[in-house]
């Protein structure tokens, strides 16, 4: 409830307030402390009248803005910030830098918290220049000051300002030492971004910016599955089956994970070259080095058209019992459905009806960083913006 976080925040203040008075009280004029109990009790006062804007300005004017209380304004700000109350934090953070007696490390430590603020109301242009500021005067905040810039450029798909900003976050080459490993999350979103590029060059039929932009992709990060997907795009697009293919076999090297995402286009390509043995083949191979139920079930509906229902649920039966899932025994009730009568037949279709609508309710991707879940797949997670984390879940209710 709001009237519990002011109570909080009214304690928080009352605490502050009450060091303040007792460290005056020995320190300055009696009329100080009178002043500061004044404003004290009219802020209690706007409280208790259910005017918070009014009580939150005479707490702010209560508790004297110096070295000692910055981090209690700045504590308050940022609670309001996480409430939801993102107008208030940015009166208590620009109250701040109105004060210029304080230290530059304090005003700018202020500035951060403010453009924070901005981000959080999505006031993206101002909190943009804040940081460009930040930058350039605050070279103890700066690699914070990027990575909330790269951030925006994110969310605005300015991706060439992102690359920009992110290279900038890259550890400087040197002659004369070592030179410190990358941030791993920095090269991965690296990567992304040109793909990002890549895709729009590519909707525009420009193939060859499109592929340019997918080899700096594999150079920043080898194993983005992403850009082998994009780059076989491209080439069945323009006729290269061979080249589709290659990229789309590099795929179980850089993350097997993500072998089903290929199916689809390897299937077509095999087709175009005229070799349809040569995909089913890859497909054992793949099943048996990292074992998928959306491959499995690709075999067997080419087992049910070469050989028949009968093989093909003996195939696909083996295999559920290596490894149990239910979209795979989904597609063993709908075989013996096809080859039933009667009552076991109507039984078998209760039993369909169960597992379709228990699966329907299974996400089918999940997120290694921050445990975001759902139906499709997401290069950049929804719930936590890293890239690359989002991947088919597998197991007996997923893939």
């Amino acid at each position: 409830m709001i009237v519990d976080s002011w109570l909080f925040i009214v304690l928080f203040a009352a605490i502050a307030i009450g060091w303040l008075l007792g460290r005056k009280g020995r320190l300055t004029r009696a009329d100080d402390s009178t002043s500061l109990h004044h404003q004290y009790y009219k802020g209690l006062n706007f409280l208790l009248n259910d005017q918070p804007d009014g009580a939150l300005d005479a707490f702010i004017e209560a508790l004297e803005v110096n070295s000692e209380t910055l981090e209690t304004h700045i504590a308050v700000g940022n609670l309001m910030r996480r409430k939801g109350e993102v107008e208030r934090a940015i009166r208590i953070h620009q109250n701040l830098l109105a004060r210029p007696s304080l230290p530059r490390v304090h005003l700018h430590q202020a500035h951060l918290e403010l453009a924070r603020d901005f981000i959080s109301a999505g006031l993206l242009d101002r909190a943009e220049r804040l940081l460009q500021d930040l930058i350039e005067e605050a070279p103890e905040l700066r690699n914070v000051a990027m990575r909330h810039l790269q951030e925006i450029y994110e969310d605005e798909k300015e991706w060439q300002q992102a690359i920009t900003v992110a290279r900038q976050l890259l550890p400087k080459r040197s002659l004369l030492k070592t030179t410190p490993p990358a941030d791993k999350s920095i090269t991965v979103a690296l990567s992304h971004y040109c793909c990002e590029l890549a895709k729009l060059a590519r909707d525009k039929n420009d193939y060859q910016s499109a592929r340019s932009q997918l080899k700096q992709s594999l150079a920043y990060d080898s194993r983005c599955v992403r850009a082998s997907l994009l780059m076989a795009d491209i080439e069945y697009r323009t006729g290269h089956y061979e080249r589709a293919i290659k990229y789309l076999r590099r795929v179980r090297d850089q993350d097997p994970v993500f072998i089903p995402e290929t199916v689809e286009l390897l299937n077509a390509c095999f087709e175009q070259i005229g070799k349809p043995e040569g995909f089913y083949r890859y497909l054992m191979d793949s099943l048996d080095e990292s074992p998928s139920v959306s491959v499995l079930l690709t075999l067997v509906e080419h087992i049910s058209s070469e050989k028949g229902d009968e093989e093909a649920g003996k195939f696909l039966g083996q295999a559920l019992k290596k490894r149990p899932s239910l979209r795979g025994l989904a597609k063993l009730v709908e075989l013996h459905i096809l080859n039933s009568e009667g009552r076991p037949k109507e039984n078998l279709t209760i039993l369909q009806l169960l597992i379709e609508q228990l699966m329907q309710s299974k996400p089918q991707y999940k997120c290694g960083h921050c445990g975001f879940s759902g139906k499709r797949l997401h290069w950049s997670c929804p719930g936590c913006k890293q890239w690359g984390q989002v991947k088919a879940i597998r197991g007996a209710e997923g893939d």
